[in-house]
């Protein structure tokens, strides 16, 4: 079979879209309720397995989805991140959701730091989004990190109806940004 492309390499990290190998650690990653706290809640392996196969098909439909990350130097899941546009979405987004084994170490404004670029570089976008709890103040940090502010305050289309804050960037902002 081969290497699904792109992918995108970082001084840490490996982003390239999921394959079937994925499954078991994305699996965790959705069962875990401290990981869930800001994405849904935990999922059971069937919700999983469906919410894997929509970010899987999103590549084929949009030309672009979540990477799953993988840490470079063991070759492990460590999450997924990276441009997501669901229909009805708020704009055009660079998310992230990293399993807690990958907390504290930057991997999140690491890994979107390069999907942003590649983001801005493939699909001319004019903004990035980043759809955050209001009570996520890690994910708060990783946004000011990249550079993002808050720009608004919405509810996310159905089925998930849950109220976020927008932040974000235009792409102006993110190529002016000290690097």
């Amino acid at each position: 079979m081969p290497k699904p492309s792109p992918t995108l390499e970082t001084k840490r990290l490996i982003l390239r879209p999921p394959v079937a190998e994925d499954f078991e650690p994305w699996a965790a990653f959705a069962a875990d309720p401290e990981v869930g706290r800001y994405l849904g809640g935990p999922q059971g392996r069937e919700a999983a397995w469906r919410q894997m196969c929509v970010v899987t098909g999103a590549w084929t439909v949009r030309g672009f989805s979540m990477f799953s990350v993988i840490e470079a130097s063991t070759g492990r899941w460590m999450g997924r991140l990276g441009p997501w546009q669901p229909e009805g979405w708020p704009g055009t987004e660079v998310g992230w959701g990293l399993s807690r084994e990958a907390w504290g170490k930057g991997y999140a404004s690491e890994g979107a730091a390069a999907a942003i670029d590649w983001a801005f570089e493939t699909f001319g976008w004019t903004e990035v989004i980043h759809c955050i709890d209001a009570d996520n103040v890690n994910s708060h940090a990783v946004a000011r990190r990249l550079g993002s502010r808050l720009l608004r305050e919405t509810t996310l289309p159905p089925p998930l109806d849950w109220p976020v804050q927008i932040w974000g960037q235009s792409r102006e902002e993110w190529f002016a940004r000290p690097r």
